[in-house]
């Protein structure tokens, strides 16, 4: 059987920079606020009408199949992960099919929120190991910008998210000393509403308990869409953030060990952990917890925000292109996200 390897990675970033001070003149918040909770500096938003989730992920995978050294007719299949697509249907995988003229290959689009990228590459890496696709392309991409509560009523959930894409080239190969090691993927949906978009949606409030929601409306558990659910703000991502922040400093860890026990590793022989950019205090709670050095994790939420998708593919293309992956390095992709959904990568670059 064959292992699967990134053949070539890209990533694309709006040039439109948005820092905390510019979110001031929306919301009451203050660059130290949002620093102190979430180590965020600056986040890129895309053009509101000339780029979408589609564009920017047709841009990193442009880099990502030149850098593999193939064409766009060579790619046989494509994954494409995202919570934010430019249609609710059709997904965003037959957009970029059609936006780089490709064949009519399969395409899938994956819901996993900010494990996406790493359920998305954990498909992948089947595909290529069954033999029944050789260039994969993977894609994960997010345009926050355009739905978020930009008052200070949303500030807990705005300051977070920012908008951009990573692509990786998925081929299979026989070198012994490279490749994708082994993926580990869970879900929890126990505590789902803790972390999501309610509506637009065709739950009719069925899952609703009234801890999660003030749904008092009739029009609302009986509408996809209503001018209740807008004047009421419920048409925007809800996070209850210390919950979350509880829930995702244990499964990190747990999941990056999973990985590493499964290939009789331990954390001194990692090179580098690229975790999910959700918040820079989470990433630094795993790290001491897993003693990790600082040349271990690299973090780039400083400058980008939460990507959810994108931001594993983001950061694992900036990490390489800074020289700090190299050929026979032990990388770890690790995410935690809404659902609960989390995961785990392990390779050899």
């Amino acid at each position: 059987m064959n292992k699967s390897f990134i053949a070539g990675i890209g990533m694309y970033v709006p040039a439109n920079v948005v820092t905390n001070n510019d979110l001031l003149k929306y919301m009451d918040t203050s660059d130290e606020w949002i620093q102190e909770r979430t180590g965020i500096k600056e986040r890129r938003y895309a053009d509101r009408t000339k780029e979408t989730t589609t564009t920017m992920g047709v841009e990193a995978a442009k880099i990502a199949i030149e850098r593999a050294g193939i064409t766009p007719q060579d790619i046989d299949f494509i994954v494409f992960a995202t919570l934010s697509p430019d249609y609710y249907f059709p997904g965003c995988g037959v957009l970029l099919q059609r936006a780089l003229k490709m064949k009519e290959i399969g395409a899938l689009d994956v819901r996993n929120q900010c494990s996406g990228f790493v359920y998305a590459l954990t498909v992948a890496d089947q595909f290529i190991k069954t033999g029944m696709y050789k260039n994969i392309l993977v894609v994960g991409a997010e345009k926050h910008s355009f739905g978020l509560d930009f008052s200070t009523r949303g500030r807990n959930v705005s300051v977070i998210f920012g908008d951009g894409a990573g692509a990786v080239v998925l081929q299979p190969t026989d070198d012994a000393t490279r490749g994708i090691l082994s993926n580990h993927l869970h879900s929890d949906g126990e505590s789902a509403e803790i972390l999501a978009m309610y509506n637009p949606g065709t739950h009719a409030n069925h899952w609703m308990e009234e801890k999660y929601a003030d749904f008092d409306d009739a029009e609302i558990g009986q509408m996809f869409f209503s001018h209740t659910m807008i004047d009421n703000a419920q048409v925007f991502p809800n996070m209850d953030g210390p919950a979350v922040f509880k829930k995702a400093v244990v499964k990190f860890p747990e999941v990056i060990m999973e990985a590493l026990e499964a290939n009789d590793l331990k954390t001194s022989d990692l090179n580098l952990l690229i975790p999910h950019q959700a918040n820079l205090r989470i990433a630094q709670f795993v790290q001491q917890k897993l003693k990790l050095t600082d040349d271990q994790v690299y973090n780039n939420i400083q400058q980008y925000g939460n990507t959810t998708a994108a931001s594993v593919p983001i950061a694992l293309c900036e990490a390489w292109e800074k020289g700090k992956i190299k050929k026979g390095d032990l990388v770890c992709l690790a995410a935690f996200g809404s659902g609960f959904t989390w995961g785990s990568t392990l390779l050899r670059w």
